[in-house]
């Protein structure tokens, strides 16, 4: 079975030696992000993130289906993982590894479950008909802090996208184009992101956004979901050294101004997009035509 390429026995020591004098490998603070780019596609829904050299990319489709019977004034979303062999040479093409696995639970539980998409506003007619929202992550490159790019990505991607319009009259229902009326904008109850952070000689180290040579010398790992407001949405803890809930607190800490700031990135990205698509979307083209 293809395994990650490892570090070594000399890099390993390095890295923890110069961790203890408080030194990152890029020079970074223990507390900051890598440069993060954020960038969404063409279509409503496609949103691209790169941290420092991890990039994943992350689209919102829609169709009308069927609810669940058991749930039928809700509409469904779900959450698809998908890594590309170029990505990381542990990648097998049509076999999960540990990395597949724990991103699709993590982003399981803090989005999904934390009911950050309101999937009754999804529903069209009760028991008949409703949206079946649907998210695929695509790694493209993997260097580490993996989960929270991921849901960077996810999180804008749900933001940006827009569902097509509709109208009922009595069991007959209308889907409109994108030409015909104006998009709708999902529901969205609040916005968790995921903060990881990996510790070192027994929690004296702290670090956020950990690359992948530093993850793969880290004694365990804090994935922490919350949103703007300090709530707390989902929380793990990774490796087989116990840790202090002292240590637990600061890492909460810690994650609720990273969470605050990225937020604040995702909305003033959201905000350019939405002003580049105005000066020349589709209100453009139709004053066009009237000028005409």
């Amino acid at each position: 079975m293809p395994r990650e390429t490892e570090v070594s026995l000399n890099e390993r020591d390095f890295i923890l030696k110069a961790l203890s004098e408080q030194v990152r490998l890029d020079g970074r603070k223990f507390d900051a992000f890598r440069s993060l780019e954020l960038s969404f596609g063409q279509e409503y829904g496609v949103a691209d993130v790169k941290l420092g050299k991890t990039r994943v990319i992350a689209r919102i489709s829609a169709e009308v289906t069927a609810p669940y019977v058991d749930r039928r004034f809700d509409g469904i979303f779900t959450i698809s993982t998908e890594f590309s062999p170029m990505a990381s040479p542990a990648v097998e093409v049509g076999r999960q590894n540990d990395a597949e696995v724990l991103l699709s639970r993590i982003l399981e539980k803090s989005i999904r479950r934390s009911s950050a998409l309101d999937t009754e506003s999804l529903c069209i007619i009760a028991g008949a008909k409703c949206f079946s929202i649907r998210a695929d992550i695509h790694v493209v490159d993997h260097d580490g802090s993996l989960i929270d790019a991921s849901c960077i990505a996810l999180v804008a991607a749900l933001q940006h996208f827009r569902r097509p319009d509709v109208s009922v009259e009595g069991e007959n229902v209308t889907v409109y184009s994108i030409r015909e009326r104006e998009p709708v904008p999902l529901a969205m109850l609040h916005h968790p992101l995921c903060i990881t952070i990996s510790h070192y000689h027994s929690g004296d180290v702290l670090l956020v956004d950990a690359s992948l040579a530093e993850e793969q010398v880290r004694e365990g790992q804090v994935i922490i979901s919350m949103n703007r407001h300090g709530e707390l949405c989902h929380i793990a803890q990774y490796g087989g050294v116990p840790i202090d809930p002292l240590l637990l607190m600061n890492c909460t800490s810690m994650a609720f101004g990273k969470v605050k700031e990225l937020t604040n990135t995702i909305h003033e990205q959201l905000e350019k997009d939405a002003k580049e698509r105005d000066a020349g979307g589709l209100i453009a083209e139709l004053s066009a035509e009237n000028e005409r």
